[in-house]
């Protein structure tokens, strides 16, 4: 029998503060954006992945927040984000990510990205480079992936797609204690506690982002089937300077799926960090911070005057 789900208020991160965005989305319209914001001087934008929200960046905020601005939504159908019931793919977030630098009014930005974050990433710096001054990617799958006998051996981390595809508004609403369960199954580090599993489990169950997590991984076996069969973005390249950091314990996603990418990329570096599992952010978040600082050194976000109004606004 269903259980009906009491969603808790987004937990608070130290130091930083909360607010909501109402950007322009091109296929919604007007969308409710909840962030965090913490820390000032060039932003930063921090995109999360499912299961989880935007506190997934609460250890890393501080590490940066002493030098950059942090800006970090929910995506759309997460955590206290709007629901608009459509989008929810990596693509669309990465032209929410966009939206919602517009409605900031900034120019341009760092950003970093993990899971359908980091897919979310490459999609807005792909779309519109000049937006992006940098950027950080973490355990995700790219948008350029090779097929190759060694990859097809490795494709059955993939089936947790197929079963969230299926059941996955069933399993978030009425399963909270399976979702903690595989949050702490893929660690080497303890970054997520027990509390933190416990908590983005019970905020996934708020009726929107249970269905949102269905449609999510629909969109993923649509996705896949474009990144590994129709080659898609095949003939795109990513302008943006950025670094792939990836834990190669990740039980989810298969570090041989990053081969060949640099080829795609003007200026990437990928490194692999083997002790790590798929939640790199909070088992190896000093790491994140020191990559990402080091990147962001060397390219600095350029001045410039806020982009205009969208024309659909």
């Amino acid at each position: 029998m269903a259980t009906t789900a009491t969603v808790p208020a987004p937990p608070e991160i130290p130091g930083a503060t909360q607010r909501t965005v109402t950007i322009s989305t091109h296929d919604a319209g007007p969308l409710d954006v909840h962030i965090y914001e913490a820390g000032s001087g060039p932003p930063v934008l921090l995109l999360h992945g499912w299961p989880q929200d935007a506190s997934s960046w609460r250890l890393v905020i501080p590490r940066l927040a002493g030098s950059h601005r942090l800006i970090a939504p929910d995506l759309r159908g997460f955590g206290a984000s709007g629901a608009p019931g459509v989008g929810y793919d990596g693509v669309t977030f990465g032209a929410d990510a966009i939206a919602l630098l517009d409605a900031l009014e900034i120019p341009q930005a760092h950003v970093i990205g993990h899971d359908w974050g980091g897919f979310a990433a490459f999609a807005a710096a792909i779309a519109a480079p000049d937006r992006v001054a940098s950027m950080v990617v973490l355990n995700t799958v790219p948008p350029w992936v090779h097929p190759s006998p060694r990859l097809a051996l490795e494709l059955w981390r993939t089936w947790y797609v197929f079963l969230f595809a299926a059941l996955g508004e069933r399993i978030v609403r009425d399963r909270p204690g399976l979702i903690a369960k595989l949050l702490r199954a893929d660690r080497v580090h303890d970054g997520i506690t027990r509390s933190d599993a416990e908590g983005y489990a019970a905020r996934l169950r708020r009726p929107e982002s249970a269905r949102a997590t269905a449609l999510l991984y629909r969109s993923y076996v649509r996705s896949f089937k474009a990144v590994l069969v129709e080659r898609r973005f095949a003939d795109l390249r990513l302008r943006p300077p950025a670094r792939f950091l990836f834990g190669m314990r990740d039980k989810a996603v298969s570090y041989r799926m990053l081969e060949g990418v640099e080829s795609h990329c003007d200026d990437m570096t990928v490194e692999l960090v083997p002790d790590s599992g798929h939640f790199i952010a909070e088992e190896k978040p000093e790491l994140v911070a020191e990559r990402a600082l080091e990147l962001f050194a060397r390219h600095p976000v350029a001045a410039g005057d806020p982009p205009p109004p969208r024309a659909d606004s």
